[in-house]
C-alpha cells in the first residue's frame, strides 16, 4: 500500500517523529549545556566568525546556549513541536551559513557548536565540511518534524489528540 492509502506509514511516522524529536532535543541540550557555563566564551566563539560587532557577538553568544537549552527541553517533552522544529531549522540554516561564510573567507576557527569555539591554534585544521554535513542532517530532522509534528510520548499528543 502507498502512504496515501494507509498501510504502515501512519503507524511508522509518529515513531520516526519521536526519534527525530528526541534526537534533536539531545543535540540542543548537549550544545546548550556545553556552553552555558561559559557565556563569555560562547560570545568569543560567535565573535570569531567576524560577522557581528564585538558587543553584539557577545550578546548573541550569551543568549544562544539559553535558546538551545529551551529548544531542547521543549522538544524533549514534546511541547510546541512544530514551532520548535521551525525555530531549530532557522537556527541550523544560520549555523550552516555562518560556517560556510567562515570557510569561504579563509577563517581558521572551531565552530563552537558543542562547546566554546574560537580561533584555532597553529597546527589545528578546521573541519568545516563535516560540520556543515552534520548540521544539514540535524536540519533534516527538523524538517521531518515540521511536516510530521505528531510524535509519541509528547505533551502535544496528550493535549491535542484525545483519542
Amino acid at each position: 500500500m502507498t502512504a496515501g492509502t494507509g498501510g504502515r506509514w501512519p503507524v511508522v511516522v509518529p515513531w520516526l517523529g519521536t526519534a527525530a524529536r528526541l534526537g534533536l532535543a539531545a543535540v540542543w541540550l548537549y550544545a546548550g549545556g556545553s556552553k552555558v557555563t561559559d557565556l563569555a566564551g560562547s560570545g568569543r566563539a560567535v565573535n570569531a566568525y567576524q560577522i557581528f560587532p564585538y558587543d553584539l557577538a557577545m550578546v548573541i553568544g550569551a543568549a544562544l546556549p539559553l535558546v538551545e537549552l529551551a529548544l531542547g527541553v521543549l522538544l524533549l517533552i514534546g511541547l510546541a513541536t512544530r514551532l520548535c522544529a521551525v525555530l531549530s531549522a532557522g537556527l541550523l540554516v544560520v549555523f550552516v551559513a555562518g560556517i560556510a561564510s567562515a570557510w569561504a573567507r579563509g577563517l581558521r576557527i572551531d565552530c563552537g557548536c558543542f562547546g566554546v569555539g574560537g580561533e584555532l591554534t597553529a597546527g589545528q585544521d578546521p573541519s568545516y565540511g563535516p560540520e556543515i554535513l552534520r548540521d544539514l542532517a540535524f536540519l533534516a530532522l527538523a524538517g521531518f518534524l515540521i511536516w510530521f509534528p505528531r510524535t509519541r510520548w509528547s505533551a502535544d499528543m496528550a493535549m491535542f489528540d484525545r483519542r
